[in-house]
């Protein structure tokens, strides 16, 4: 049972691009290597059946018998090859046939003497001898050579053909060897049209693309830079949430400037052996010097770029060697060669300084998460190729998704599209979208998990403390949707969103969203005389706040203006110390002080909600009866119970 403020936005990975062609090597694919055997197998066993038929074999006679058979008139042809013998018996003869099918038997003659001597010695007379048809074939032919040598040669093939093949393998195996030190960088080529990304194509993130707008002209117009006096920036940092589009803005600044684009992960340089990841490093500067004008991009660079002899990323020295290798190619490259690198990283604070220095990384492009306006235009860009409903506002989607970010705004567009699909029609309505942002946000509802009549009243009177507590504080934000269907990991779950986008947060803010948490834990607490395990998430959360309030914001008064933890954790995190820098005495404090936060909120959750007792009871009794209750139904339930709801002009004037 979860309170839903706003979506971490998700990690986005960089799809697989096209590549030049000798650019890295690849090991053989291991399914075509089982296909070649298979088809060498049926090759031969082909090739052997033809030469040694199956079947039973003839009937071996002697040459007497030979001479018989032809004086009583039975044989009707006899081939001769060399000084074997094929006879043919006539398929009218009972005696020698089976169901009118003839009988082939074979025999030899003596060597070097001509059959007909052979069978005159044995008293066949002239008379009988004509009534057969005597075939004498070619005992030189390649038919019979081949029959003779077929058992040695055939052998010596097989052999032959093994060899071969273990000798392609080692060889193989050598060139993977040999390819481990260069680059896996894929390549976006000028030419590749399919691929080309520009500005046009990248919704929002006003500032950032002017600021790499510049970039852009570097790149097309060096001279009029250089003329002046002023220098190409040799490399660019983009640093901002995941999702947020760093590797979009990237690939389109290769695209306006018209130049190749080489994309690498930071993690691509990592391997098993030291000097692997500075040899790639090397070829990869390399093959975009080659190609310059070029843009190397480098995602997620803090797997290589981190701080160094800090004991962080394990002390590896192969991430240090690449890193040292990015650091003197960054430095090695002179002013004309129009190679500029740009890196991505949602973790700036823990780059080596010597990246960050100027020369290196001369400008850091911050990319925020989309206000509303941007948001709308987002969500314009990914529904260019899906048909909409009438009643779709894309404003009212962009109004009620704050602190999502372009990834997530693209996984709501094809989550509604899937919706649609699903339900078989030809259109996105709007009730798909607003499904899909909760999707998006929580999961999908668990229609299977049935709650029984005790678990659906105890989730009601959580959720109806949640959505009481928050309408009846001033700094807390409205509430949109209250449910009690189970989505995702929730039992039930309380949507707010606030009016307006926020980039800064008070510390009555933080103390009204406290208390809010706190609203379904007191809740149980009051109605049930018993607490469940629902609120352990709330208690996670708001815990978690108080705690960053003390240690990290200054908003404690016993504490004072000081910040005891950083960004990453206790301690600051910093130069990769991750031990307390406090005594135990202000541990001890700090701890006094976050319980005294959550108490002091948990009392003013508990006297709102006592003296606010009719309410809670009619919107419990409403969820349990509809499950889910919108903004709308919501505030009228309130407006019954002589409670105001929010409006944004109230707010304002409050502030």
């Amino acid at each position: 049972m979860d309170i839903i403020k706003s979506k971490k936005p998700l990690n986005r990975k960089t799809p697989n691009k096209s590549r030049i062609p000798g650019f890295g090597g690849s090991p053989m694919n291991l399914l075509t290597k089982i296909a070649n055997a298979i088809l060498i197998i049926v090759f031969i066993s082909i090739l052997y059946s033809m030469i040694f038929p199956s079947g039973d074999k003839p009937e071996q006679i002697s040459l007497s018998q030979l001479s018989n058979d032809i004086s009583s008139g039975l044989v009707q042809k006899v081939e001769v090859q060399g000084d074997a013998l094929t006879i043919t018996y006539n398929a009218t003869s009972t005696a020698t046939s089976t169901k009118g099918v003839a009988i082939i038997k074979e025999s030899k003659k003596e060597e070097g003497v001509a059959l007909t001597q052979s069978l005159s010695n044995y008293k066949v007379s002239e008379v009988a001898l004509s009534k057969v048809n005597i075939d004498i074939g070619s005992s030189t032919g390649f038919s019979y050579w081949f029959m003779n040598l077929a058992p040695f040669i055939i052998p010596l093939l097989l052999i032959g053909v093994f060899i071969w093949i273990l000798t392609r393998q080692m060889k193989g195996a050598g060139v993977q060897a040999l390819s481990f030190g260069q680059s896996k960088a894929r390549v976006i080529l000028p030419s590749d049209k399919k691929q080309r990304v520009t500005f046009a194509d990248v919704a929002g993130a006003k500032e950032a693309k002017e600021e790499l707008a510049e970039v852009v002209d570097f790149l097309k117009n060096p001279k009029k830079f250089l003329d002046i006096g002023a220098k190409i920036p040799k490399g660019i940092l983009l640093m901002g949430a995941p999702g947020t589009g760093k590797t979009l803005l990237a690939r389109a600044v290769a695209g306006e400037a018209g130049v190749a684009f080489f994309s690498i992960s930071g993690s691509e340089f990592v391997e098993m052996f030291v000097g692997i990841g500075a040899s790639r490093v090397r070829d990869l500067f390399k093959m975009a010097k080659n190609t310059a004008p070029s843009i190397i991009f480098i995602d997620e660079i803090d797997a290589v770029g981190r701080v160094r002899g800090g004991g962080m990323g394990g002390g590896n020295d192969e991430r240090e060697q690449t890193l040292n290798q990015i650091l003197v190619e960054m430095d090695g490259f002179e002013q004309n060669e129009k190679v500029i690198v740009m890196a991505a990283t949602n973790r700036p604070d823990v780059l080596d300084s010597a990246l960050l220095r100027p020369g290196r990384f001369d400008r850091r492009v911050i990319i925020d998460l989309p206000d509303r306006s941007d948001r709308e235009a987002i969500l314009k860009v990914h529904s260019k190729e899906k048909p909409f409903a009438e009643d779709v506002n894309l404003r009212t989607i962009a109004e009620r998704t704050p602190g999502f970010s372009g990834a997530d705004l693209f996984s709501l567009m094809n989550e509604g599209a899937i919706l649609a699909a699903r339900e078989g029609r030809q259109k996105v309505s709007q009730f798909d979208l607003i499904r899909s942002i909760e999707k998006v946000m929580m999961g999908p509802e668990r229609k299977s998990h049935l709650l029984s009549a005790k678990e659906k009243e105890i989730t009601a009177y959580h959720e109806a403390g949640h959505a009481l507590v928050s309408s009846l504080l001033p700094y807390a934000d409205p509430v949109h949707k209250i449910s009690i269907i189970a989505r995702g990991r929730a039992g039930g779950y309380t949507l707010h969103l606030p009016f307006e986008d926020r980039r800064l947060q008070s510390k009555k803010e933080f103390l009204d969203d406290i208390a809010v948490s706190l609203g379904g834990y007191v809740t149980e607490k009051m109605i049930f005389h018993d607490i469940t395990t629902g609120p352990s998430n709330d208690l996670q959360v708001s815990t978690a706040l108080a705690r960053d309030m003390v240690t990290k914001y200054g908003m404690s008064e016993k504490m004072g203006p000081i910040a005891l933890e950083g960004e990453g954790g206790r301690a600051m995190f910093g130069r990769g110390v991750n031990d307390k820098e406090y005594s135990d005495k202000i541990n001890a404090e700090i701890d006094a002080e976050v319980s005294e936060i959550m108490n002091s909120n948990m009392r003013r959750a508990e006297k709102l909600i006592t003296d606010n007792r009719k309410a809670l009871d009619s919107i419990a009794k409403k969820l349990i009866e509809v499950e889910t209750i919108e903004r709308e139904e919501f505030e009228k339930l309130l407006v019954l119970n002589g409670i105001v709801p929010k409006k944004k002009e109230n707010i304002e004037l409050q502030k």
